[in-house]
């Protein structure tokens, strides 16, 4: 397919912008081009087909099921999309003074609300733009407490090797030295390696649960307690909340601090680098260090302000306000049995899924999931050749989009899966029975899945050599 660039043709136009009413204004030489402007050239109708032959080209959860693993790429309410959109929202300035969004700052101190509650925090901001961001507002708080309390010689952060790639990257990122933790033979924390790293060098351990092996650790409040009395705090890793909405908090666990993500729990359509919000809860002892606006509630109505000792802002304002909508007007639909049937069915589907695959692919920690399993492809590949790789590929040929391959890494030949809670049953069994017939086939056909996808939009393409030598550039010069 063409680029729109490619499409384009001298002396076609649209007449979208009306001609200009105000007096032409020109400019001295030396600050106007030396060469006309490259502006695209092309009809309306042109353009218009351009774009509705790359949608078709997509793949989204309107097309079938996404499990890819510890993304939560789930159906969400259209409605909250309408209230995204509302005027009172969109049209607002960060910097209008409260007497005039009060209605704004009233629904976001709602959010706060309701996420306390779901977490078991006492303060949250919505400042942090994505997951990863919110993890570096949470270690930052951290660092902030340890500095305000002269405890600087705290220079480790755990990580279990368990958890998302982003959280040893965030800890480096805030400076800190990475320490990394051995999973036990169920897939939790090696409680007896964790206890031989711990110090008052220590200055969080970083936990992610349910765990990238969509397991949660039966050991975690004699984890946290340990960290504790060493001087460290915990950190949770709250990408993976919808396992346990509504029926367990992570302030209840024994953590400080947390970051959700609000793109993936909370109704925003989650993919191709965003749009995000990385929401941050805490503790009392952080509070104070949050970044962000502070709100709060007079007998003259809602006002904002600075937390005491904020570490600074972070991000824009508010934060993403259209997820924080959304995902304010989703907790508002489902209500507290809504969020629970969100967790209870999310456990459900991965329990089911895993189950009609368990007999034919080998699960390396099978007690049991949480929203989401692994199933390793090791052996298959040692008998017939046939790598994750070759059945996410084969996948697409089939129709449907492949999981999470080779992570987590201390699984190899990893596909992750996460099949929701808005899937249905007979969706499971759709998706489930490729992957059996995938299975078959590597026995007797191996060559065909080496060269899926055959039927995709593409056919296989050198993913090795288009990271290691990427085209950047049109033959003809332009820049993509």
């Amino acid at each position: 397919m063409k680029t729109i660039f490619e499409k384009s043709v001298q002396g076609k136009y649209q007449d979208i912008i009306p001609k200009c009413t105000l007096p032409e204004v020109t400019f001295p030489q030396e600050l106007t081009r030396s060469a006309a402007l490259e502006l695209l050239e092309i009809s309306e109708t042109e353009m218009s087909r351009h774009y509705n032959q790359l949608a078709q080209r997509a793949y989204g959860v309107s097309d079938g099921m996404y499990p890819l693993g510890s993304c939560t790429m789930k159906y969400n309410p259209a409605v909250n999309e309408e209230v995204a959109a509302l005027k009172g929202l969109t049209d607002i300035h960060p910097q209008q003074p409260a007497s005039t969004v009060q209605g704004w700052l009233r629904i976001l101190k709602i959010g706060e609300d309701y996420l306390k509650e779901v977490t078991g925090m006492d303060a949250v901001t919505f400042q942090p733009a994505a997951g990863a961001h919110g993890e570096y507002a949470g270690i930052r708080l951290i660092r902030e407490y340890h500095m305000k309390n002269g405890d600087d010689k705290r220079t480790k952060v755990i990580v279990p090797d368990s958890a998302h790639g982003t959280n040893p990257a965030t800890a480096a990122m805030c400076g800190y030295e990475v320490v990394s933790v051995p999973s036990d033979s169920e897939g939790g924390v090696d409680v007896e390696e964790l206890s031989k790293v711990l110090g008052n060098d220590v200055a969080a351990l970083m936990l992610t649960n349910p765990n990238t092996l969509g397991i949660s650790d039966k050991n975690i409040l004699e984890i946290t307690e340990m960290v504790h009395e060493a001087g460290g705090l915990c950190y949770y890793d709250g990408a993976n909340l919808n396992a346990i909405l509504g029926i367990a908090r992570p302030g209840d666990m024994g953590f400080d601090v947390m970051h959700m993500n609000l793109h993936k729990t909370f109704s925003t359509p989650h993919g191709g680098g965003g749009p995000g919000s990385g929401a941050v809860a805490c503790k009392n002892i952080l509070k104070g260090f949050l970044p962000g606006i502070k709100i709060e509630e007079d007998e003259e109505g809602m006002t904002m302000g600075l937390y005491e000792e904020t570490m600074g802002p972070i991000g824009l304002y508010y934060g993403n306000v259209a997820v924080a909508a959304r995902a304010i007007a989703y907790m508002l639909t489902l209500g507290k049995e809504g969020m629970v049937a969100v967790a209870k069915n999310a456990v459900l589907n991965a329990n089911y899924m895993k189950t009609l695959l368990e007999k034919d692919y080998h699960i390396p920690y099978n007690e049991g999931c949480m929203h989401e399993f692994v199933i390793s492809a090791e052996d298959l590949k040692k008998e017939t050749g046939i790598t994750a790789m070759d059945i996410a590929k084969s996948m697409i040929d089939n129709g449907v989009h492949p999981p999470t391959v080779y992570f987590p890494l201390i699984v190899h030949e990893a596909l992750m899966f996460e099949p929701t809670e808005t899937e249905t049953k007979e969706s499971l069994d759709r998706v489930s029975q490729i992957l059996l017939d995938i299975r078959k086939e590597a026995y007797t056909d191996p060559q065909k899945l080496h060269e899926a996808p055959r039927k995709g939009q593409i056919r296989r393409p050198d993913e090795v050599g288009a990271a290691r030598n990427p085209i950047l550039v049109f033959e003809d010069g332009k820049d993509l």
